[in-house]
């Protein structure tokens, strides 16, 4: 390149490390609480890197799935069931250690597969600009809303995520009702 900074590659190292620092810190910290909201940020970073890459639907998916439901459901479930037990989790210095040497061996092999391929070493400024780009982010934001740009004659993305809403309350309601009867059962006891 021509000596100026290339805003994507920042980018990508910022949410990449932020992703793996968070990820980090899921495995280190022993409160479950806290392990949920760095979870939530290390997905939200990779969401950020899938946006990056061009993939705006996987993006989306990751933030509604994995940030916005999966996630809700365990900070949801551990404040409902909390009992002193589960709300602090300690690790072995023994699991820590092989948990640590199979995260490096990972990244050694990521790393050495990132690095071998010779198509992602990288683009010329000219070459990077004259990649033509198609908008996506249109699309699938009419399809949220209900309207299919690319498939006129085919409904939206809205039911489908109007039925998961639906079943992520219940699964809630339900796990609330069943928190509830248990904690009425034991201190009845």
């Amino acid at each position: 390149m021509d000596g100026a900074l290339y805003w994507p590659s920042v980018f990508f190292w910022l949410f990449a490390a932020i992703a793996c620092g968070f990820a980090v810190a899921v495995v280190v910290t022993a409160n479950i609480v806290r392990m949920a909201f760095y979870l939530v940020l290390s997905l939200a970073a990779t969401a950020a890197l899938f946006f990056l890459a061009g993939a705006d639907f996987v993006g989306a998916m990751q933030l509604l799935i994995y940030v916005g439901g999966t996630l809700v459901l365990l900070v949801f479930g551990v404040m409902l069931t909390s009992q002193d037990r589960f709300v602090s989790m300690k690790t072995g210095r023994e699991e820590m250690w092989i948990a640590a040497l199979v995260g490096a061996c990972l990244l050694m092999m990521l790393v050495w597969a990132a690095v071998s391929v010779p198509d992602w070493q990288g683009l010329d400024r000219a070459a990077a600009e004259a990649l033509p780009l198609e908008p996506t982010a249109a699309p699938i934001g009419m399809g949220l809303l209900g309207a299919r740009v690319d498939a006129p004659d085919r409904s939206g993305y809205l039911l489908v995520f109007e039925i998961i809403s639906v079943h992520l309350l219940v699964v809630l309601l339900g796990a609330a009702y069943l928190a509830r009867a248990r904690q009425k059962r034991t201190s009845a006891v």
